[in-house]
């Protein structure tokens, strides 16, 4: 079982994420914050992981603290379910249009945590969320997910449309890294023989 619960309480925020690594899409999310919900919807159903995510935060400030901490148990908890990522792929890449939007994500299970972000938000504001947010988030899940992540978004007018397809395609990456390999059942996808950093 890929899977795995982790807590995160805070004078700033309360987080709970389950995860299940071999899902099929399945999501509870209740996180406070509308367009982040809409976002992990899109890590679910675009990665096939069944996500079940409760956050409680001082959004009476802003939404910073809940959606950085979001990213942080998620990686937690993805950093849990993969194990020592024996079988997997551990690379992945998507590109995802919607629209006039494309963008370009490539992942790698390193053991290293590293974001690369070339995004240019055409607006500040999506709705309520602020879009400096989802660099936030990237970061804080990277950095405990102990992942390598580039993000491209290579062109985009809606900010909306910029922001679905860096997540849609982010949960097609996942997806791919984390397929089971067949041909290396068994073996550390490295010749260091371990991914733990």
């Amino acid at each position: 079982m890929r899977s795995a619960e982790v807590r995160r309480d805070t004078a700033e925020t309360r987080i709970r994420v389950r995860i299940d690594l071999d899902g099929t899409g399945r999501q509870q999310l209740a996180t406070g914050v509308p367009f982040l919900d809409h976002m992990l919807d899109q890590i679910a159903r675009h990665g096939l992981i069944d996500l079940d995510v409760h956050a409680d935060g001082d959004l009476h400030i802003d939404g910073h603290h809940t959606v950085e901490d979001i990213g942080i148990t998620l990686g937690q908890a993805m950093a849990q379910a993969v194990g020592n990522k024996q079988g997997i792929r551990r690379y992945g890449h998507a590109y995802v249009p919607l629209d006039e939007a494309l963008s370009r994500v490539v992942v790698d299970f390193s053991g290293r945590p590293g974001l690369v972000w070339n995004v240019d938000f055409k607006r500040a504001m999506i709705g309520g969320f602020d879009v400096d947010l989802a660099h936030e988030f990237f970061q804080g899940f990277v950095n405990h997910a102990q992942m390598t992540v580039h993000v491209d978004n290579l062109r985009g007018d809606n900010a909306h449309h910029q922001c679905e397809t860096i997540f849609k395609a982010f949960a097609r990456a996942l997806r791919m890294a984390l397929e089971i390999d067949p041909r290396a059942a068994g073996q550390i996808p490295s010749t260091k023989g371990t991914l733990q950093g």
